[in-house]
């Protein structure tokens, strides 16, 4: 147990990620109440749920969790895992330990501001960077984590990047957005978007093609950015960015929760 407990503390404070499960209902099986295991990205493993067929089942499971960076009850059904409520089935809590997720804003301008302040709410650790001192400081910024006021290239350079960070561009201008995206591109990030109309994003992405860039790299590049949700404000722009963001981080599929029967009366 203490070996599982190092490594849990290892993931959390920067190390590579890994999967926790955890017995939650017994169920019809014979286990331990609590009794826990981790998934490696490899898929080995560590401790045991109590039992080699679930353990194998959870193992597999993991694999693409760590994609989503799940937090989620699995319930052992007739057909093996499943997220929907099986009542009186084993179930299990898996979630992904990691190092908190950064939240790169690049340009401070209104829509990175209120990017910032939502990042802040949502717990991501928030890094804003402008290349302008009247917009990149902690007034103008209360809820950044990080203010770095840089030269766009060298101070993404300088980042630290992996697949827990969200890089969003919403500079002054597409030529500011291009060069930040330059320095992305390639560098391992969860997320990266940009801001902009399509027919500005898209000669965007054309020059880095022309200049060379790997298309299977461009084409991970969320552009234009945000779900379309009718935004207009910064504020609402910033929201939907940010959902779009929860979208591709948590693996939802952006359609409505609300449904109405054939008949017209509310419900699912």
């Amino acid at each position: 147990m203490l070996e599982l407990t190092q490594r849990l503390m290892r993931a959390a404070e920067g190390g590579e990620p890994v999967v926790l499960a955890s017995v939650l209902e017994l169920g019809p099986l014979k286990l331990e109440p609590g009794s826990r295991m981790l998934t490696e990205r490899s898929g080995a493993r560590m401790g045991s749920l109590g039992d080699a067929h679930l353990d194998q089942l959870v193992s597999a499971y993991a694999a693409e969790a760590f994609a989503r960076h799940a937090a989620e009850t699995l319930y052992l059904g007739p057909n093996g895992l499943t997220t929907r409520t099986v009542p009186g089935a084993t179930s299990v809590y898996l979630e992904v330990v990691e190092s908190k997720p950064v939240f790169l804003v690049v340009g401070a301008g209104h829509i990175g501001r209120a990017l910032a302040k939502l990042a802040d709410f949502l717990d991501f650790h928030v890094a804003v960077l402008d290349d302008r001192e009247d917009f990149a400081n902690a007034e103008h910024l209360p809820g950044a984590d990080e203010i770095i006021c840089d030269d766009y290239e060298a101070a993404i350079d300088r980042f630290t990047i992996d697949a827990n960070t969200t890089i969003v561009m919403v500079t002054r201008g597409h030529k500011q957005d291009e060069l930040a995206l330059r320095h992305c591109i390639g560098r391992g990030a969860g997320y990266v978007g940009m801001i902009g109309s399509k027919r500005r994003t898209a000669a965007v992405l054309q020059h880095l093609a022309d200049e060379g860039f790997a298309a299977e790299e461009l084409i991970k590049v969320r552009t234009p950015i945000g779900l379309d949700i009718g935004a207009e404000t910064p504020e609402e722009i910033a929201i939907s960015i940010m959902a779009e963001v929860i979208l591709h981080r948590r693996g939802g599929g952006g359609g409505p929760m609300y449904r109405r029967r054939a008949s017209g009366t509310p419900g699912s």
